[in-house]
């Protein structure tokens, strides 16, 4: 993906609001908006936005996982499932 071609001045949103919209929509690709010649913000579809929110809840998950690991603080995955089952019988 090439950044160099969504990248729009602030007038140009103003002025095509709706033309980006379903830009944005269809290709799925990020807009780097500018002002005054610096890149301010970058819009993208809602669904692109949850699909890298879950990406980066799913690799919060795995850094504290790895954190964890290296703490030590892990258990047999047996002895997890027998406290489980006991958990439940009770």
């Amino acid at each position: 993906m090439k950044y160099s071609s969504q990248i729009k001045p602030i007038s140009y949103l103003k002025a095509h609001a709706a033309e980006i919209i379903r830009q944005l929509t269809e290709q799925r690709e990020p807009l780097v908006i500018t002002q005054n010649g610096e890149a301010k913000v970058v819009i993208q579809d809602v669904q692109s936005y949850e699909q890298t929110q879950e990406t980066l809840a799913l690799l919060k998950i795995l850094a504290l996982g790895n954190r964890q690991i290296e703490e030590g603080r892990v258990q047999e995955a047996t002895t997890v499932f027998e406290n489980l089952r006991a958990r439940r019988e009770v």
